[in-house]
């Protein structure tokens, strides 16, 4: 059984792919080591768990400039996320969302997106309609 959840329209293209979730937020530069594809800072729920080809569902983002050009940074060497739902996005990820044709959503009308996604959930993201599908959702709308 599916569930659809809706949210602020987001960039770039419609992606699907695998959930990790965690409450906490993201900084492309501090959170993770690019090379190996994991959570790399010791303090971050998601620590040593791969992100690579995943759809990251995080609180928000933080960082500054470096985190826009590191998301495409890490498009290019196909060691990127395969989207990133937000709770609350800010300007400068959504540039490097857009940069590296990423997809990202943020704003979700039904809650806080840390607790309406679980990890190993099967996700669709479609950005342009701001809509993500759980397609394996088990629990009753």
């Amino acid at each position: 059984m599916s569930r659809i959840l809706k949210c602020h329209p987001g960039i770039g293209p419609a992606a699907e792919g695998v959930a990790l979730v965690a409450k906490d937020d993201f900084s492309a530069r501090y959170d993770l080591d690019r090379l190996a594809g994991v959570f790399s800072r010791p303090g971050h729920a998601l620590a040593g768990q791969s992100y690579v080809d995943r759809i990251l569902v995080v609180n928000t983002a933080k960082g500054g400039v470096a985190s826009a050009w590191m998301l495409h940074e890490m498009k290019t060497r196909a060691m990127a996320p395969a989207a990133i739902l937000f709770n609350a996005a800010n300007t400068i990820l959504a540039q490097g969302a857009a940069l590296a044709d990423l997809a990202m959503c943020d704003r979700f009308a039904d809650g806080d997106v840390t607790d309406l996604i679980r990890t190993g959930q099967r996700l669709h993201v479609d950005p342009a309609r701001g809509l993500v599908t759980i397609l394996d959702d088990e629990e009753t709308p």
